[in-house]
């Protein structure tokens, strides 16, 4: 017989906001975002839990934040310091475990079931991280402590910031039955909105749906939160999973057919995806535009060009024609936009003379006439 597994996840608190208030004693205590200009176009990378209270959060526009707390700093990001301050953490984690799996700078799975300090309480291992991340960067963590991904991923979560949240195999029925349905994995605001009709609102509620009413409902997605709920989560934490893509995609809440829209949240999508290839260092070759139509049919094109991708402008630039191209003549409704960057290399590697060059803006009002 298998031994239970031993999972940690830990997600540092408002990550980029901490650091920024770490490093300026002046911006304690105050909203801070750290992300676009509110005059520009941007979105919202992280906010300090000042900033929360008024309902700004990441991936929000900047301008919606401004207009949700005008008093708000507004700060760039800093990614040099970001990813040299992750690098100390996930050290940190390492010095426990080799099984470690970053999702982010800010956060990773990390499997103890045996462990380099041969301490068998995970519960004392995550406790320990906790206090050690705090002695060496002076900024707080939460962690969650189960026997899978899933479980723990959702107990760090349970008591931000600065939490700590065990979910035994004992324990994990009640636990699920009483979280809300959209703080499931994969459960975005469409999907949510769908379970909510429904009278879903809890792990209770989704418990009651066999798994063929889940997979009528939900397709695939359906028969995944089938087993979640019920605590089944045998996904292993990889420590040397190869990242071969870059991507952010939304499904609306209602489906559209104005080119102009479409582009709108493709931008959306794209600085997401900037900003996650900046955490990450990376840049790629390949950029891919993902579009569903409201009959579910999918539509994938991508555009290989021989400078590496990293901002945005350069992404929407690459991609507005083909939306042109899919949404002239007879009308198409979309219900999904994706943007996602493939053929990857570090930025290191890319950074070569004439290798990033960013390209002009694209001329919309051309298309838009």
């Amino acid at each position: 017989m298998q031994p239970t597994r031993k999972i940690i996840h830990v997600d540092m608190d408002a990550f980029y906001a901490s650091i920024e208030q770490r490093d300026r004693p002046e911006l304690r205590g105050k909203p801070i975002v750290v992300g676009g200009d509110p005059q520009r176009r941007g979105v919202v990378a992280t906010c300090s839990y000042e900033a929360r209270k008024y309902g700004i959060h990441s991936a929000m526009s900047a301008q919606k934040a401004y207009q949700r707390c005008p008093h708000a700093i507004f700060i760039p990001p800093r990614f040099d310091v970001y990813r040299a301050v992750s690098a100390q953490i996930m050290h940190i984690f390492r010095s426990y475990t080799e099984l470690v799996e970053p999702l982010s700078l800010d956060e990773a799975f990390l499997d103890v079931t045996t462990n380099r300090q041969a301490i068998a309480s995970a519960t004392l291992i995550a406790r320990s991280i906790k206090q050690q991340i705090y002695a060496e960067t002076r900024l707080t963590a939460s962690a969650g402590v189960s026997f899978n991904k899933f479980i723990a991923k959702l107990a760090s979560d349970y008591r931000k910031p600065d939490g700590l949240t065990v979910v035994p195999p004992e324990r994990a029925a009640d636990f699920l039955e009483h979280i809300p349905i959209d703080k499931f994995f994969g459960v975005g605001k469409v999907t949510a909105a769908r379970l909510h009709e429904l009278d879903i609102e809890t792990g209770a509620d989704l418990k009651r749906l066999t798994e063929e009413e889940l997979q009528r409902l939900l397709h695939k997605q359906g028969s995944i939160l089938y087993h979640y709920v019920r605590g089944e989560d045998d996904r292993p934490v990889q420590p040397s999973r190869i990242r071969k893509s870059v991507g952010k995609e939304t499904t609306l809440v209602e489906d559209i057919s104005d080119p102009e829209r479409v582009i709108q949240i493709m931008r959306q999508m794209a600085e997401q995806v900037e900003r996650r290839l900046k955490e990450l260092d990376l840049c790629g070759k390949t950029v891919v535009l993902k579009l569903r139509w409201n009959n579910f049919q999918l539509l994938t094109r991508r555009v290989t060009v021989p400078q590496a991708v990293q901002d945005a402008n350069t992404m929407v630039s690459l991609l507005t024609p083909i939306v042109h191209e899919q949404l002239k003549g007879e009308p198409k409704r979309v219900r999904l936009v994706g943007v996602t960057i493939s053929h990857l290399l570090s930025s290191h590697a890319a950074n070569q003379p004439g290798q990033i060059i960013p390209l002009p803006l694209w001329d919309e009002s051309a298309w838009l006439a």
